[in-house]
């Protein structure tokens, strides 16, 4: 492997919501009681003390601030947090500093402080325009606030901000998602996640599973909607991700990429290559605030290494979710291992049309794209 620096990302995770939601499998913890932020940072930022070894001498390229419902934290301890990680790692002069915000109120009034605080980009989990649908997701908000909440974000010294907006509802119909989507484009983002509603394990909704649109009818939501998107001006550069020009995520891009990560908080988890080995080593935190809090016990839950014969995979898992050639050289330089091993993983899904073999590149198919877990599963 060529001693490469990857790029370099943190992920922040802040657990507490007001109410879990039927569809989330995230480590996300309902209130029972006050927030206690100011630990909770202070904490954070011991357990980035613990993690400066892997820094490696590179600066933050991103730091993406999720979870949870990090807007329910008051814009000063956002703002110590981000001085906090400055004073322990440099970031590059155009760091993205995002973080999550329900379009609620009571967040919405935090926007300019969060802004104020270091946030440069916020990304805003409007889920859908139709209050049914919102109730029927456990959503808080109602859509005037979604509508107010991207208004009041257009209106900011942003460099910019994301609207999350899911389809394949509950008995949602292909013109019930198009007047989702016209909506959030009316709004003008300059991003836009778009992604299906998947019944994911240990949820509510896998428990009562609810009534989800046939397969027709969940592609057809997809190819209007995608149509829709090109129309008003916004590119498909990842799976579930549309951006106008300049406006890609800098942060899911490195994650796509496999560039390294480190992640600080309740079950984050860590992602980093040591250059004089190749060694990629992966790290999780222990996931329950209670734990996380507790100033007995270590912070990294678990850690190891991933196997050689793994790599491949986790490469592949990352990178055919951006929608762009995949360079045989980044594989080599990113893994360690020849182009000859990734020619003879692929053999089989090339032979279905689902990957093509360009030289010096790999690229999915339109049929690989639409069936990437079908390519992932040839690679096992």
């Amino acid at each position: 492997m060529n001693q490469l620096r990857l790029p370099l990302s943190l992920y922040v995770h802040i657990p507490w919501c007001v109410q879990k939601c039927p569809y989330c499998d995230f480590n996300s913890h309902a209130l029972k009681h006050d927030i206690p932020e100011t630990i909770y940072v202070a904490r954070l930022l011991d357990d980035l003390r613990a993690d400066l070894s892997w820094v490696q001498g590179r600066e933050l390229t991103s730091i993406f601030i999720g979870g949870g419902t990090p807007s329910l934290f008051n814009a000063n301890s956002i703002k110590q947090l981000i001085d906090g990680i400055a004073a322990l790692i440099p970031l590059q002069a155009d760091c993205e500093i995002t973080l999550e915000a329900n379009p609620g109120t009571f967040e919405t009034e935090r926007f300019s402080g969060f802004v104020d605080a270091g946030v440069t980009r916020l990304s805003i989990g409007v889920q859908s325009l139709q209050e049914e649908q919102l109730q029927a997701l456990g959503r808080i908000h109602d859509p005037h606030q979604a509508i107010t909440a991207a208004t009041h974000a257009t209106s900011l010294p942003l460099k910019s901000f994301n609207l999350d907006l899911m389809h394949g509802l509950p008995g949602q119909t292909l013109n019930d998602a198009m007047s989702d989507l016209d909506g959030i484009i009316a709004l003008n983002p300059p991003h836009i996640s778009w992604y299906q509603l998947t019944i994911e394990p240990n949820t509510a909704f896998a428990s009562r599973p609810p009534q989800l649109p046939e397969d027709d009818e969940l592609w057809a939501i997809q190819e209007h909607g995608h149509e829709k998107l090109i129309a008003a001006g916004y590119q498909q550069y990842e799976v579930s991700a549309y951006a106008k020009e300049g406006h890609q995520s800098k942060h899911n891009r490195n994650y796509w990429m496999f560039g390294d990560y480190l992640g600080i908080g309740c079950g984050a988890h860590s992602k980093i290559t040591m250059p004089a080995t190749g060694e990629i080593i992966r790290c999780e935190k222990i996931k329950h605030p209670q734990g996380y809090l507790d100033l007995t016990r270590p912070l990294r839950y678990r850690q190891w290494v991933v196997e050689v014969n793994e790599r491949p995979f986790e490469f592949f898992m990352n990178y055919f979710r951006l929608l762009e050639p995949v360079p045989k050289a980044a594989f080599e330089d990113f893994t360690g291992l020849s182009a000859a091993v990734a020619d003879k993983l692929l053999k089989e899904a090339i032979q279905k049309n689902l990957v093509v073999d360009c030289g010096r590149y790999w690229e999915t198919t339109q049929l690989g794209r639409r069936y990437l877990n079908s390519v992932l599963d040839l690679l096992v």
